[in-house]
């Protein structure tokens, strides 16, 4: 899934005019496993490749669950912006490959327990590309951190805990911050 020919076919499918490029370390990618009772809130994922601040534009899902029935539940679900309703369920069975452009508003999960019996579990091979830059209509401005943001379904009550980081967002808006970041991407992170 990390080959040239691959890579170009992403490029076709997705409309993406900047060069796709795939994660050989899976930041955040790889093996996934969830257990009966789990759960995936809606979320937006993380923006920026954590290394070399490269946009993540791209997440590809693939399924390994045999015989998985519907009572189960841990349909993927893709949300609108505005988190009102779900736009697309998609069932986590064997062989289906779930591909779609990731930005600061393309909320998805599993936001209900998993109800497969103990001996099942949900499981996935998740694998992420990115580019250098993206269109400014895919950011929302709002967002300062390169986090995974969980979002509240409407009518749902308050199922996320979010806490207030104005302090947080001051110190990483100060110039010295950025400095000490790129530093550390550059320098630190590089060499692990």
């Amino acid at each position: 899934m990390n080959s040239e020919i691959f890579l170009n076919f992403l490029q076709k499918l997705t409309s993406i005019e900047e060069k796709l490029v795939s994660d050989s370390e899976l930041n955040g990618g790889g093996l996934h496993e969830i257990k009966k009772g789990g759960v995936l809130k809606i979320h937006t994922d993380f923006n920026k490749h954590p290394k070399n601040n490269l946009d993540r534009r791209v997440n590809l899902l693939l399924y390994l669950n045999k015989n998985w029935k519907d009572s189960y539940g841990g349909h993927l679900e893709l949300w609108d912006e505005n988190m009102e309703k779900y736009v697309n369920k998609i069932k986590p069975e064997f062989n289906t490959m779930v591909i779609f452009n990731t930005n600061d508003f393309s909320n998805h999960g599993h936001p209900d327990p998993l109800n497969c019996p103990s001996n099942f579990s949900r499981k996935s091979i998740a694998t992420y590309y990115f580019s250098n830059g993206r269109p400014k209509n895919e950011v929302n401005q709002k967002l300062i951190k390169n986090k995974t943001y969980f979002k509240n379904r409407l009518g749902y009550g308050n199922e996320v805990i979010s806490t207030n980081e104005n302090i947080k967002n001051f110190f990483r808006n100060l110039k010295i911050y950025k400095k000490l970041k790129e530093f550390e991407k550059k320098y630190i992170r590089s060499k692990k």
